[in-house]
């Protein structure tokens, strides 16, 4: 469960030959390996149910589920894809669908009065609006104690917000929940990447991601849906945390510093992502403009080319060419085009100080060892 999770990712899609969407998907591996022809879905489901952890439950609908979802994206299974899918989902959940967080109801309270604080509303009035009866029969303060699992805070927060005045008031229409599944996809990413969902949905896409089926799917588009030349999975893994291209836009914000001399945080947004219209420039704009003499572009040229870092083309533009070609020049050395994002994670769910990286090499590890499980040694 995250809470303002501010969800950074786009979708790209295109009609690639199949060999050719095959290098570029396996390409993220450290090395070239099991870049064969798509397999037959019983054969993926096979090695999938090889590769998967001892610990896993229901194995079979984890590896049908896992097969349909890249079939129907035409994403390649190799072998380094398939190993990605299972670490994240190890990782995140432990082949659980919707796994039980604990002290949830206490967490979702405290978020609750955090709110409640922020917008100058008394604790009593909070209070006496839990005690109101839910459409279940039972108090939402009764609910939301018991909630164990994020779909069950999820139901609770649904119908607050549509029963209770007071709900609205405190989370508007959107529903605090915003991660969901056993792979902890934005549920925001999932509606605005609904199109081609192969299964028919009854209720809602928020429905869905709470289910092994939606979960795995989005999961899998947000980790493996678009075409990015990394040279290890682990800046993949980094992505999935941060948002597509978070890594190799943090490589982007280092040779920026290094070329204009100013320090900046290397955490992907190369434009403010809470900016409206007329707002001043980040650090990370204004950095890029204290070089439009060497770069030969304008301060609107600059922020037309910042704003395309959210897409693949990006790398390819004038702007990051040019910033590139510059730091280098200054350090007479080649710079890497991919750096781990440097984002302090936050959620009412952690406890301690947990960083992007640190859950890019956790699953990076598991990874590793999905990948001796095939036989293939990795560097």
């Amino acid at each position: 469960m995250t809470f303002n999770l501010a969800d950074n990712s786009f979708r790209v899609r295109g009609c690639l030959p199949a060999w050719l969407l095959a290098l570029l998907l396996a390409g993220c591996a450290s090395q070239p390996v099991d870049l064969t022809p798509s397999h037959s879905p019983a054969h993926v489901r096979a090695e999938l149910l090889r590769l998967m952890p001892s610990s896993a439950r229901d194995r079979v609908d984890w590896a049908t589920d896992i097969q349909v979802a890249l079939t129907a994206q035409r994403i390649v299974p190799s072998t380094p894809n398939l190993c990605a899918v299972l670490a994240v989902t190890e990782q995140e959940s432990g082949f659980q669908v919707d796994p039980v967080v604990p002290g949830l109801g206490r967490i979702a309270r405290q978020e609750m009065d955090r709110r409640a604080v922020a917008q100058h509303i008394p604790g009593l009035l909070v209070d006496a609006a839990l005690w109101l009866k839910s459409p279940d029969g039972r108090r939402y303060s009764e609910r939301l104690a018991a909630a164990r699992t994020e779909r069950q805070l999820s139901d609770i927060f649904q119908d607050f917000i549509g029963m209770v005045p007071l709900g609205r008031r405190l989370f508007g229409e959107l529903n605090p929940v915003h991660t969901a599944g056993p792979m902890q996809v934005s549920i925001a990413f999932a509606e605005a990447h609904a199109q081609g969902y192969p299964y028919p949905v009854e209720g809602t896409m928020r429905d869905e991601v709470f289910s092994r089926r939606g979960g795995m799917y989005f999961g899998i588009t947000h980790l493996l849906g678009y075409l990015a030349d990394y040279p290890q999975m682990l800046y993949r893994f980094a992505d999935f945390n941060s948002g597509w291209y978070a890594s190799r836009n943090a490589a982007f914000q280092q040779a920026v510093s290094m070329a204009s001399g100013m320090p900046l945080a290397l955490d992907g947004d190369l434009v403010r992502p809470d900016a409206s219209f007329g707002d001043p420039p980040g650090a990370t704009e204004l950095a890029v403009r204290s070089l439009a003499g060497p770069l030969q572009m304008s301060d609107s040229a600059i922020h037309r080319a910042l704003l395309q870092g959210e897409q693949q083309d990006f790398a390819a533009g004038k702007l990051y060419l040019r910033i590139f070609a510059l730091a280098e020049r200054a350090k007479g050395r080649s710079l890497p085009r991919a750096v781990l994002p440097g984002i302090t994670l936050k959620s009412p769910k952690i406890t301690r100080k947990l960083t992007t990286a640190w859950f890019a090499k956790r699953v990076d590890e598991r990874w590793q060892r999905c990948m001796r499980r095939a036989g293939i040694a990795q560097p």
